[in-house]
């Protein structure tokens, strides 16, 4: 009976081995890129005068917005979204919008407003230098 060529017990071990390896990659790509990184030091990330009481700013290349509260007070959060990592790049007034799940934060609390994130961003230590807002760990 005519058919298929068997395949040699090298080429059945061959193919399984590759299997988790592909299936690695495949999760890697799960939210369409690697994770971001989010400062490890501090980082200058602007001018004290760019934002005003009530407003925030959101700095893409650090991956961090700064906040100013009513009273002046600053607050800097990472901008990398806790639901899927994905690096958030919109921010409209003081509502942060992840562009992979539309999840929602406040930019001055870094509170959730909107699932399907539940956890709130992660806040840095923000300070002032010679008129510069320096956010990072230990800043």
């Amino acid at each position: 009976m005519p058919g298929r060529p068997v395949p040699s017990r090298r080429t059945l071990l061959r193919g399984a081995a590759a299997a988790p390896v592909a299936g690695f990659g495949l999760a890697a790509c799960a939210t369409g890129q690697a994770a971001p990184a989010v400062p490890t030091a501090p980082v200058q990330v602007g001018a004290e005068s760019e934002i005003a009481p009530g407003g925030a700013k959101l700095y893409r290349d650090h991956n961090v917005v700064v906040g100013r509260r009513e009273d002046g007070t600053l607050k800097a959060y990472s901008t990398i979204c806790t639901h899927a990592l994905c690096p958030i790049n919109k921010l409209e007034g003081t509502t942060l919008v992840c562009p992979c799940h539309g999840s929602r934060f406040d930019a001055l609390t870094g509170k959730v407003v909107h699932a399907p994130a539940t956890v709130p961003l992660t806040e840095l230590t923000v300070e002032v230098k010679d008129g510069r807002i320096v956010a990072g760990p230990a800043a």
